[in-house]
């Protein structure tokens, strides 16, 4: 039996400027951190040559061709695992549609599970880039590359992209004051999912026309970076203000009228800057707000339900690892 944990993760700066379209050209940047709320995946060798998957559904089938889960079968494929496992997905939080990178963070613990099955160990950034290769190049989902690395890798990172590679990096900070810049971010969640695909496909679309936005967001990533390396977080909170009202302008259903009026509500009590997590349109919303402040941030959102978290240094591990001989 295999259980493989990977977290998911908050995206403050520079989301859109991981889609290929852009950075290819461009070059993009995003800052990111995993959280310690994480999805989990078990793999358990079976007696006969079935294939049971166990998620909101439940599968049985007799070849990889059967499954009905996309990135299951497609993990499976890339992998080589082809039949007698049972596959089960769990996670700390209901995952779809709350904007913390959860097809991402599945894809990465299925494929680090399945190698691990195999008895292969594979390093993040083959982790990484085969989870994009799914999911970008095969199954065609409208998104960037910044979930899978960050899954993948762990950890508070500035993660560059540019026609040659990927390149995270680590942003290294004592633990004082990672545990300041921490306890400055809230998350709440506003009560809406959506699907992320149809916002990221008009986002997609609109990348042409909105060029000058984009290089912007990826500017303002590197300045966020810059910002917290000096241990400048109230600044570091203006760049997410202004990265969020930048962020609005790239797809039609980002916002709405109501999430504006949560953020506003924020915002007037005290939060220095914020966004909505991923895609838009709902999930959670993550606030920069000094401590000072934050009862009159709570008080304000106070028919949300907050969800407390702390950065997650690790990336997707094997935390059960255990073979029969």
């Amino acid at each position: 039996m295999i259980i493989v944990q990977t977290p998911l993760r908050v995206s403050f700066l520079g989301g859109g400027t991981d889609f290929e379209g852009f950075y290819s050209q461009h070059g993009g940047a995003v800052l990111s951190t995993g959280i310690d709320k994480c999805v989990y995946v078990v793999i358990k060798e079976r007696f006969d040559d079935l294939i049971y998957i166990n998620y909101s559904q439940k599968e049985i089938v007799e070849n990889v061709a059967e499954i009905q889960h996309d990135l299951v079968r497609e993990a499976m494929r890339m992998t080589g695992v082809s039949n007698g496992v049972e596959i089960t997905s769990m996670a700390d939080i209901p995952t779809e549609g709350t904007g913390l990178g959860s097809s991402s963070s599945f894809t990465v613990a299925l494929l680090h599970g399945l190698y691990a099955h195999q008895g292969e160990r594979k390093e993040p950034e083959k982790i990484a880039e085969e989870a994009c290769k799914i999911e970008i190049d095969i199954l065609g989902a409208p998104i960037g590359k910044q979930d899978q690395y960050i899954a993948a890798y762990g950890g508070l990172r500035f993660i560059a992209f540019n026609g040659f590679g990927v390149r995270p990096e680590r942003i290294k900070l004592d633990s004082q004051k990672m545990k300041s810049f921490n306890d400055n971010l809230l998350l709440f969640y506003t009560g809406k999912t959506r699907k992320a695909n149809g916002v990221l496909a008009e986002q997609k679309s609109n990348i042409d026309e909105k060029v000058g936005v984009l290089s912007e967001m990826r500017d303002m990533a590197y300045q966020g970076k810059e910002a917290i390396n000096c241990g400048e977080f109230d600044e570091f909170g203006e760049i997410m203000h202004h990265g969020w009202e930048l962020k609005k302008g790239l797809a039609s259903r980002i916002s709405n009228q109501e999430i504006d009026e949560m953020y506003d509500a924020a915002h007037k009590a005290g939060a220095i800057g914020g966004k909505i997590s991923g895609a838009g349109g709902g999930g959670f919303m993550l606030l920069y707000c000094p401590r000072r402040k934050q009862d009159d941030v709570r008080s304000s959102l106070s028919k949300l339900r907050e969800l407390p978290f702390r950065f997650e240094a690790d990336g997707s591990k094997v935390i059960f690892n255990y073979r029969r001989t």
